[in-house]
């Protein structure tokens, strides 16, 4: 009788512990399954950017990756770079204010391509013939095969005077290095080795 009582107290040790085990496993199971959701959660909230609208109401939009959208940052980069430093008015504080920004943009090369054409008497022609240039950018090429990023930027130049109107084919190369953002320089590049490789007269027409 006493033989059978310690089985029974065996027996029952035995089945707590396989609970306990069991027991056990099930809630290593549910914490993990709780982490693996929380982190899955958190990750889908980075991917949200809420923007308010005018001050009333919140808009939802997806964030996306970086490095996606790199290229177009870098084509926008070189684009707005030459719409800067290529766009010219008959107004000297116009044309120092453009190249200062441009600069922002670019390095030391781009100063020693202004100062040429400085030297040149290049816009002093242009603010004394009350001339205006404006320059249409056709393509941008950039190379992300190898860094820094080859780019070759090809562009029509039109040189306004009052009678006629001067289209010129501008072609330029240089090079794309990342950079740190900010107000002056948002897409995170600079150009360096920046050069004129063509500029030359299409064609002439009046007014």
């Amino acid at each position: 009788m006493e033989f059978k009582s310690l089985k029974n107290i065996e027996t029952s040790f035995r089945q707590l512990r396989l609970f306990g085990i069991v027991y056990l496993c099930a809630c290593t199971l549910l914490v993990g399954y709780s982490v693996w959701k929380a982190y899955g959660f958190a990750e889908a909230q980075r991917q949200k950017i809420y923007v308010l609208d005018e001050g009333k109401s919140l808009m939802l939009a997806l964030s996306q990756d970086l490095e996606q959208n790199r290229p177009v940052e870098a084509r926008e980069h070189v684009r707005r770079f030459h719409e800067l430093f290529f766009s010219l008015s008959p107004d000297k504080d116009a044309i120092e204010g453009n190249i200062r920004r441009a600069m922002f943009l670019s390095d030391r090369s781009t100063y020693s391509h202004y100062r040429d054409l400085a030297e040149q008497g290049y816009y002093n022609r242009i603010i004394s013939g009350n001339m205006s240039q404006r320059i249409g950018i056709d393509s941008v090429k950039c190379d992300f095969n190898a860094y820094p990023y080859e780019v070759v930027t090809y562009a029509r130049l039109s040189i306004i005077r009052e009678k006629s109107v001067t289209e010129r084919s501008l072609v330029t190369r240089g090079r794309l290095a990342n950079s740190i953002r900010s107000d002056n320089n948002p897409h995170g590049f600079i150009l360096e080795a920046f050069r004129v490789v063509e500029n030359r007269d299409i064609r002439v027409y009046d007014r």
